[in-house]
């Protein structure tokens, strides 16, 4: 089928030999398109707008032919959230908390806690049968919670009852090691005061080791410990690249000298000593912390360490613990580690990596996924493909068998080797009774909810296929067969009917009706022609109206643009003719015609006549979803937003000719007659017509206005001809000879009078010499002698005093202004004093000199320079859009710095993140002085606005990891503050 405009054209051609008054029949069915050929299937890409009979590519291909019942619905198989066989349950992320369910997943797996954990008391065992059964303490939230992820039929539970009642922040990424320190401690503290002795120490059974501190003083050889308990050896990672290293510079002896001297109690003084730890004994479950947040001392903030460290899957202890008994086994198993992805310190994921107790398989714990690893061998995979930083990648080493590297892993979890044996009991956990009821509800209540959305998506598929049935039956009635009665019905809801995601509402045609309530020919390419009957199956099941037939079909608007194209298209002819007739001398009468009018006459009688066919469309002005018609394309060009012809011509009191003869031209009887043929109301104004008299008078006086104007110029210009052209001007630096008094005036007052004289028609009379401008509220002077010559003087004009004498005549002064000149010669030698008059007010003038100082150190929205100096003499990429290369191969950035006085130096972080230096590598100065005082202000270090600060690098910066996290710390870290970590 042809496109909607050659469509659109098509309909209406029988216009050039029709005339409105011999419409019939087949030219209103030639304008609705009636007996347009219907389109195929398979014929058109898209359905063809254009064409009314068209109806293909509705939405009909959905229905037509075999359908999937799963394009009934949009409901996800509720099995897909059934816990696989033999697979372990997922955590929810419930926005930042990754962190805590790495360390759940992870003491999950601890089966000695998760056993202990199970026989703790619980108060509430009577309730557990109610609805309303909510754990209150951590131990019951945590036994909750691993008796879900033990026998759960979800593929992953929901932890934010514990989240909860730990009052930490869902979207806020706390400190992982932090949080597993504070979590731990907080459960021994639970658990020291059940009743069961053997739950009560259940934590340092589990995890708690013993070392010591020990100190030798190397001047009496006496030795002193301290012993201590620890949870986990917190292992520094920087320089080193494998777990033995890490652990052996934990316990390498460290030297106490100069002010770090030990107090040795033999010797009862400060002694040089040295100080080491010793291992005594470890704990099943040994928890290693790799130290990759660390804190900067020159950012004040966290950083990442994205060091690859080398880690064995067995670890041997044996040799690091001193005096320990031959029985007891010191060789650890890798059972979990733990990933932190991303480079930056306060941003990232947490993931976990943890062993099967039961069966030695590796699986990947990612909040809700669990994935298991193949042949029960760790793999780190992607974790490890995380750039260090943006510019550079440390290639990872390789590793030995037995062994694995890792620069993201933040904690190592060991447990101690076991004999081999078949004892089930041992790797078996029951859940209680109490606990399992608990468990039940809830696998009760997600069997109803897997009930309950296939039973959704059966209602779905089967209100599907009864559609499918009805499409089916009526798409093959919607054609009209020519002779048949049809009506019209919109295309939008066609496509609504056809498209079962949304709800089939009513027809509504009331949109499609003209300004006689019949369809308007325009709605024609909106809506398709279908027959009789399935009109009537369609508005028995989905109602509506008006209903649209045969009978429609608007004769007024299809005569009304049939008038209107035929105009349109003799308006051509016609402007090449009135253009022809305009170039002729004119002979006979003739008629004034506005210039501007006679250059856009065509533009403006095709506005006339869509402005006449949009009359004939809807009555809320609007069609085609478009607003109404606004006649603004002469606007767009030179003429002046002209909406009638001729009315350029139309004095300002609305109703004569216009006196202004260049803005008009006579033309032709002829020519005018064929111009009142397309603008019936246009004024009309005859060779003969007088001009408005009201113009005349005004314009009249107007040129008498301008006369007085120039001779009052004039007068004043020669009477003051030294002033006018600034020549012969009394300077105060040399005061002149021969008068010892100079006359002052604002030099607003000079300049304003210069421009009436060079333009006195355009610029208004000046009257008032102003003089109180240089007056403070009491009536004093404002300025010195000194002050003037030393820069004031840009606000004043010196007079001689016969120039004064003139202005005091032409204009009105206010307040005479002069500075006296007072020569003596006593015997010391000549001296001269110079006074004004009024005298000098003290009190404003200091006020005023208080004021610029204060202005001198005002920074809001001051601009401050930042010049980076590049000592080897090559030039850098610009780092921010404002920043311009200088002459000097330096850098400029402008800054805004709301500062104000008093305030401390602005945040320099900026130039940071526009000049790729962090605060630790930037050098300030300003005139050769360093701003190393960040207590100072900025007067009191001499920035003031407009200054230029220079900033030089100490060397180029590599970890832009440590900047982003500069960057993205903005507020004091909170940590844990305010959580049921820390007894709140």
């Amino acid at each position: 089928m042809a496109p909607r405009l050659q469509l659109e054209k098509a309909a209406w051609r029988w216009v050039e030999t029709v005339k409105p008054e011999e419409i019939r029949q087949e030219h209103i069915n030639l304008a609705y398109r009636i007996n347009l050929p219907a389109c195929k299937r398979g014929t058109c890409r898209r359905n063809c707008k254009g064409n009314p009979n068209c109806l293909v590519g509705i939405g009909e291909q959905a229905w037509l032919g075999e359908i999937d019942e799963n394009a009934f619905h949009n409901i996800d198989d509720p099995n897909s959230e059934r816990r696989d066989k033999n697979t372990f349950v997922g955590l929810t992320n419930l926005g930042a908390t990754c962190y805590v369910n790495t360390f759940l997943q992870v003491w999950f797996h601890n089966l000695e806690l998760r056993r202990s954990l199970y026989q703790c008391h619980n108060s509430r065992n009577s309730l557990v049968s109610s609805e309303n059964y909510e754990p209150q303490s951590i131990c019951e939230h945590l036994q909750y919670l691993f008796a879900l992820l033990q026998n759960s039929n979800r593929k992953y539970i929901d932890p934010s009852g514990l989240v909860k009642a730990l009052g930490l922040d869902t979207g806020q990424q706390q400190d992982a090691q932090e949080f597993s320190k504070l979590f731990l401690s907080l459960l021994e503290d639970t658990l020291s005061k059940q009743k069961n002795t053997n739950l009560q120490n259940v934590i340092q059974r589990q995890f708690c080791g013993q070392f010591s501190y020990v100190t030798v003083c190397n001047q009496c050889g006496r030795s002193s410990a301290l012993p201590s308990r620890f949870y986990e050896l917190e292992l520094n990672i920087q320089g080193h690249k494998n777990l033995t290293e890490c652990v052996t510079e934990f316990l390498k002896e460290e030297k106490l000298d100069g002010e770090n001297r030990y107090f040795c109690e033999s010797c009862q003084s400060k002694q040089n000593a040295t100080r080491r730890i010793k291992l005594h004994s470890l704990p099943p479950t040994l928890n290693l912390q790799l130290m990759r947040f660390v804190f900067d001392r020159q950012t004040g903030h966290k950083k990442k360490l994205n060091t690859f460290i080398s880690f064995p899957e067995q670890l041997d202890m044996g040799p690091f613990l001193e005096g320990k008994p031959c029985t007891i086994s010191c060789v650890y198993e890798l059972s979990a580690v733990l990933i932190h992805r991303g480079i930056s310190a306060y941003s990232g994921h947490y993931i976990a990596h943890v062993k099967d107790a039961r069966t030695g398989d590796w699986y990947k714990f990612n909040d809700e996924e669990i994935e298991k690893m193949e042949g029960k061998k760790l793999q780190l995979g992607i974790e490890e493909d995380i750039a260090e930083t943006v510019k550079s990648q440390t290639r990872k080493p390789k590793c030995s068998k037995g062994y694995h590297c890792s620069r993201n892993a933040y904690m190592l979890v060991y447990k101690v080797q076991e004999e081999e044996s078949s004892d089930i009991s041992r790797t078996n956990v029951e859940v209680p009774a109490f606990l399992q009821r608990l468990v039940d509800q809830d696998n009760h209540k997600f069997e109803e909810w897997c009930s309950e959305m296939a039973d959704m998506r059966k209602q779905s598929v089967d209100k599907g296929k009864a559609k499918h049935e009805e499409v089916k039956e009526l798409y093959e009635l919607l054609p009209a067969k020519d002779g048949e009665p049809y009506e019209f019905i919109p295309l939008e809801w066609l496509k609504k009917w056809l498209d079962d995601s949304t709800a089939t509402k009513e027809i509504d045609n009331s949109l499609f009706l003209c300004s006689h309530g019949k369809l308007h020919p325009d709605k024609v390419a909106e809506s398709k022609r279908v027959s009789l009957q399935a009109a009537q199956l369609l508005y028995e099941r989905y109602s509506g109206g008006p209903r649209l037939d045969g009978s429609s079909l608007c004769r007024e608007c299809v005569g009304q643009r049939c008038r209107v194209l035929r105009l349109k298209n003799q308006l051509n002819e016609d402007y090449k003719e009135v253009s022809n007739l305009v170039k002729r001398t004119l002979s006979g009468e003739g008629y004034w015609v506005g210039k501007a009018s006679l250059r856009s006459w065509r533009q403006l009688a095709l506005d006339q006549l869509e402005e006449d066919e949009h009359e004939t469309k809807h009555s809320n002005g609007q069609t085609n979803g478009q607003g109404p018609h606004t006649n603004n394309k002469l606007s767009e060009g030179n003429e002046d937003d002209m909406k009638t012809f001729n009315e350029d011509i139309v004095c300002c009191h609305g109703t004569s000719l216009s006196i202004l003869e260049t803005e008009r031209k006579l033309v032709s009887a002829e020519v005018w007659t064929k111009l009142r043929a397309y603008f019936p109301k246009a004024p009309e104004f005859t060779q003969n017509q007088e001009p408005c008299q009201q113009c005349l008078t005004l314009e009249q006086e107007e040129k008498d206005n301008e006369a007085v104007s120039k001779m009052m110029a004039l007068d004043q210009k020669n009477q003051l001809l030294n002033l006018f052209h600034e020549k012969n001007r009394p300077t105060l630096t040399k005061w002149p000879q021969g008068t010892d008094v100079l006359y002052i005036v604002p030099l607003f007052f000079v300049d304003e009078w210069r421009k009436f004289i060079r333009r006195p028609t355009k610029s208004s009379p000046v009257s008032n010499v102003g003089n109180t401008l240089l007056l403070c509220p009491h009536g004093g002077f404002m300025f010195t002698y000194d002050s003037l010559i030393n820069g004031d003087a840009q606000h004043i004009a010196l007079l001689w005093p016969n120039e004064w004498e003139v202005i005091s005549r032409l204009f009105i002064v206010d307040q005479p202004i002069s500075i006296h000149c007072f020569k003596d010669t006593p015997p010391s030698g000549p001296t001269t004093q110079y006074t004004t008059q009024p005298d000098l007010c003290w009190e404003c003038r200091e006020s005023f000199l208080f004021q610029q100082q204060r202005d001198l150190r005002e920074y809001t929205q001051a601009t401050i320079y930042i010049r980076k100096v590049i000592e080897d003499k090559r030039m850098v990429k610009d780092a921010a859009p404002e920043m311009n290369a200088s002459s000097s191969e330096a850098e400029e950035e402008k800054e805004e710095h709301p500062k104000v006085d008093g305030e401390r130096d602005p945040d320099f972080s900026q130039i940071m993140h526009a000049f790729s230096v962090a605060p630790f590598d930037q050098n300030l100065s300003i005139d050769g002085k360093s701003l190393t005082d960040d207590s100072a202000t900025l007067g009191s270090l001499g920035v003031i606005p407009e200054s230029i600060i220079c900033l030089k690098a100490d060397e180029p910066i590599a970890d832009y990891a440590a900047m982003d996290d500069v960057y993205q710390v903005r507020m004091p870290e909170e940590g844990f503050k305010g959580t049921g970590l820390l007894g709140h």
